[in-house]
């Protein structure tokens, strides 16, 4: 079965709900007005409901049986400015809570935060940063993992060969344990797609064939990975050749258990994990979907303000499996 249709099947009639903070956003209107359609999850707007409304008609949408919240005109205003405040702990007084949530993707996960909906997808108009600083000030990341990280899934042709790759979208320059923690993380995101996770933390030295900091921070962290989750197959480092071609990592990695037959691939650094996924896109016809955020005790995700509407749609079904 392709991704997507079992993605589909597991949050079909789930009722999951989402909050949409970009409102007026055609593309959002979109893939909202189909994942209703298809009972896929429980869209909610966020926005001025005429606005929306006016929008919605001016692009060919019927918005008629979607909700829609108005954060200027809601009734729980002031317990969400009290569960804020107490989120917060000291680090925003009542005013300035008041204030910060008429920003819509400050609303929508103070929304995911209190168990109104379940998930939120933005991030079609706003920055990464304006979707994920509210994540990580309101939903904050599980017990255990230090920062959220950015995975995408590639794929490709219908045979749906598909590998996860990670960090791609967050933290520019993790440390050992950080690392560690991402490729914990990225195990547990590639099981969610039914991919076996296998491991691979990347390198331009493979079993120590080079040494320097950057090749030390990558082996550590394997090292530390290992320990945390000792049910999962991961190593490094490695380059990645070693780690996806049989043949090479016969003769440079012949002891590894995820050397020649990687499905997770987490990239050292920011730079290599970008330009890696978009090589991968654009040299290797790649569907890369995501980035999807890890770590979060709640699901949010940050779409790609180059997005359209069907990225939107299949984030949103990806979303709603998270929820799950």
């Amino acid at each position: 079965m392709e991704l997507f249709e079992s993605l589909k099947s597991k949050v079909l009639n789930k009722n999951v709900r989402v909050v949409f903070p970009e409102g007026t956003e055609p593309r959002i209107l979109g893939a909202v007005v189909r994942l209703q359609a298809e009972n896929l999850v429980h869209p909610v707007l966020l926005g001025n409901v005429e606005e929306i409304k006016t929008s919605a008609k001016d692009h060919g949408f019927d918005v008629e049986n979607i909700e829609i919240i108005d954060p200027n005109n809601y009734d729980e205003f002031d317990a969400m400015v009290e569960a804020f405040v107490e989120r917060r702990k000291g680090k925003a007084t009542e005013e300035q809570a008041r204030e910060v949530l008429k920003d819509e993707n400050y609303f929508g996960t103070m929304l995911t935060h209190m168990g109104k909906v379940e998930a939120l997808v933005s991030g079609a108009v706003h920055s990464t940063g304006d979707t994920v600083r509210p994540a990580l000030q309101i939903i904050k990341t599980k017990p255990g993992v230090s920062r959220t990280s950015g995975a995408f899934i590639m794929m490709r042709g219908r045979g749906q060969e598909k590998y996860l790759f990670s960090d791609c979208a967050i933290n520019v320059n993790p440390s050992a344990q950080e690392l560690a923690e991402i490729a914990v993380e990225s195990a547990k995101t590639a099981e969610m797609f039914d991919i076996e996770p296998k491991v691979a933390l990347l390198s331009f030295s493979t079993k120590g064939s080079a040494k320097a900091d950057e090749v030390t921070k990558v082996a550590e962290a394997a090292k530390i990975a290992k320990e945390l989750a000792p049910q999962y197959e991961i190593d490094g480092e490695m380059q990645f050749d070693a780690a996806f071609v049989k043949s090479v990592a016969d003769q440079k990695a012949p002891d590894s258990n995820v050397a020649g037959e990687a499905s997770v691939f987490v990239f050292p650094e920011l730079q290599s994990g970008n330009i890696g996924y978009k090589i991968a896109q654009r040299f290797g016809n790649f569907e890369a979907i995501g980035p999807i955020l890890q770590g979060l005790n709640k699901p949010i995700s940050d779409l790609s303000r180059g997005c359209n509407e069907e990225d939107v749609y299949k984030t949103a079904i990806i979303t709603a499996n998270q929820a799950l």
